[in-house]
């Protein structure tokens, strides 16, 4: 059982292996190392941070959450560096509207930033993409596990109802 924000961001990873101009083996779940040329154009995709309010008062608590990922884009520094990002930007934004629950998971996913920077840096300059996924789930406050919240939804990925494993503290 896996925390509900790894699922998450799996889910995310595998919604974007196989965009047009993304080789699949280059889209990481997380990366600590600097990109080498060969693999480029990447994704990179972080937990960045997270916010929980308590919804309820009954124990056990349902707690939701907002959650930020980065989706970082990784494009050789080139004078079409720029085209490329908004390219691949596109192609992320709709990769990711077509599941705005991230199977099941979540009640709702937004892309709601942009950033771009360069890094000369190095042998090959790189320019770096950042796009701010912000997803909304809930949990119960003693059970985090992917396996204790589905949202069930209909054709147009609207929420109608939200099924739950209870969880009580023995």
């Amino acid at each position: 059982m896996a925390h509900v924000r790894q699922s998450i961001r799996e889910n995310i990873r595998a919604a974007l292996v196989n965009l047009p101009d993304i080789i699949s083996t280059n889209v990481f779940s997380s990366r600590f190392f600097p990109m080498a040329e060969d693999k480029l154009p990447a994704i990179c995709i972080y937990s960045k941070s997270e916010d929980s309010e308590y919804s309820t008062i009954t124990v056990p608590r349902s707690v939701l959450h907002q959650c930020e990922f980065s989706v970082e884009i990784y494009v050789k520094g080139t004078y079409k560096a720029e085209d490329t990002v908004d390219e691949i930007s596109a192609e992320i934004a709709e990769a990711l509207s077509t599941d705005l629950t991230r199977g099941g998971l979540a009640k709702d996913t937004r892309v709601e930033g942009f950033s771009f920077d360069f890094n000369a840096d190095g042998d090959q300059p790189v320019a770096v993409a950042t796009l701010t996924v912000v997803v909304d789930y809930d949990t119960l406050e003693n059970d985090l596990t992917d396996e204790s919240v589905v949202y069930i939804t209909d054709e147009a990925g609207n929420v109608l109802l939200t099924e739950r494993s209870v969880v009580l503290e023995e």
